[in-house]
């Protein structure tokens, strides 16, 4: 008998296998990126707000209901505000004119800082942190229960219909605040100037008359109108990007104040210095 010899199959032909090649890992944005995106955002929202405020149709309702909101909760800590911040320019102001020997100046210098600063910061102020957040956290608390979505899928847009007339509440609300704010910081300081620092009621209107002009009350309007729209465009902003659920609703809330806040200071400078330049003083 032959034994049997185990025949080993052949093996088959080896191929260099390769690695798979990766996917090239993504970097991430750097940290500084994210506030020049944020800001774009913010100027593409603004855009967006200026173009559909001609579109058709135009939430009347909506409007007047923001309108009324916004005022009502505004124009008493308005008037009440103006009050102390009049009698404090006016003393500030009463203080340094008598050491400088030019009392009779006194109402023009302290009526036109309230006029042409104190009374549209004030006013602006008051709506973003009263207005402002209450637009805020209605835009945020409709997002995360997905009411904005639900919106864009049946063809209606969110900005038109609810931000738009949020934004020019603000706006008008601020413009007819600004002379609300500005009579009354001007009585105040009126007041503490001729009855605490023994002024002379004669020469606190001689001195406004001689060095206020009408131009004035046009840049303390102007500046309302801006910081009203300022205002809205922020707190609609952050109220449309929360992050983080009822939680990242109120940081939104507290972030739209703060930048609006930062925003109004930096603008204000722009705006006086422009304003400076481009209108000379009463009797120069």
């Amino acid at each position: 008998m032959t034994a049997e010899i185990p025949v080993r199959p052949p093996e088959p032909p080896t191929i260099d296998a390769k690695p798979p090649q990766q996917a090239p890992v993504q970097q991430r944005p750097t940290r500084l990126l994210a506030p020049l995106r944020e800001t774009g955002k913010l100027f593409a929202l603004a855009l967006s707000v200026t173009r559909d405020v001609f579109r058709r149709p135009f939430q009347v309702r909506e409007f007047i209901e923001q309108f009324w909101f916004i005022a009502s909760v505004t124009i008493l800590p308005a008037a009440l505000v103006s009050i102390p911040f009049g009698a404090v320019i006016a003393l500030q102001v009463g203080s340094l004119t008598q050491q400088l020997g030019a009392q009779s100046f006194t109402g023009g210098a302290s009526v036109l800082a309230v006029i042409q600063q104190a009374s549209p910061l004030i006013v602006a102020l008051l709506i973003s942190g009263a207005g402002g957040s209450a637009i805020c956290a209605d835009l945020g608390s409709r997002k995360i229960r997905e009411e904005l979505d639900a919106m864009e899928v049946m063809g209606v847009s969110p900005i038109q219909r609810l931000v738009v007339p949020r934004v020019l509440a603000t706006m008008f609300v601020a413009v007819m605040l600004n002379g609300l704010v500005s009579v009354v910081g001007t009585l105040g300081g009126y007041f503490f100037n001729v009855i605490m620092q023994h002024g002379t009621p004669g020469a606190y209107l001689a001195s406004f008359s001689a060095l206020a002009q009408l131009p004035d009350l046009y840049i303390s309007e102007f500046k309302a109108l801006i910081f009203g729209f300022i205002a809205g465009i922020v707190a609609a902003y952050r109220g449309l990007n929360p992050r983080g659920g009822p939680k990242g609703v109120g940081d939104a809330v507290n972030q739209s104040v703060v930048i609006t806040f930062m925003l109004l200071f930096f603008v204000n400078m722009v705006l006086t210095a422009i304003y400076l330049q481009i209108v000379p003083a009463k009797g120069s």
